[in-house]
């Protein structure tokens, strides 16, 4: 998802159906993190966009309030989060597993049939 802001407060505000006010408040209470201009402006991303639709779902469909929705942002951060580490720790493991893989290539040696000494 795109993290580059480019939304004003009032287009962002626009897009999900809220008042510019609840964006805001939204912002004071921690569940959406706009950046700023040097000037202040507030500017969303897509990825604050989706999140902002989210929360609209969280609270309007569940009908959670700030509090519950806090808590599963926070969870789903920390799912995210996770699911990150998994993926980096399963890349190391593919690339220990081709290097211990290599080192039996090196060790190995073909041996044929034909040029076995015969048994007794």
């Amino acid at each position: 998802m795109n993290d580059r802001p480019i939304y004003m407060i009032s287009v962002a505000a626009e897009l999900v159906g809220m008042h510019p006010q609840t964006l805001r408040m939204y912002e004071n209470k921690g569940l959406i993190r706009p950046q700023r201009t040097p000037g202040g402006t507030r500017l969303y991303s897509e990825a604050d966009i989706e999140r902002l639709r989210i929360v609209q779902r969280l609270t309007t469909e569940l009908r959670l309030n700030l509090a519950g929705v806090e808590l599963v942002l926070r969870l789903e951060d920390e799912l995210r989060k996770a699911h990150s580490q998994i993926d980096r720790l399963q890349h190391e493991l593919r690339r220990e597993v081709d290097n211990v893989h290599k080192q039996y290539r090196r060790d190995l040696v073909v041996v044929r049939e034909d040029r076995l000494p015969e048994r007794q």
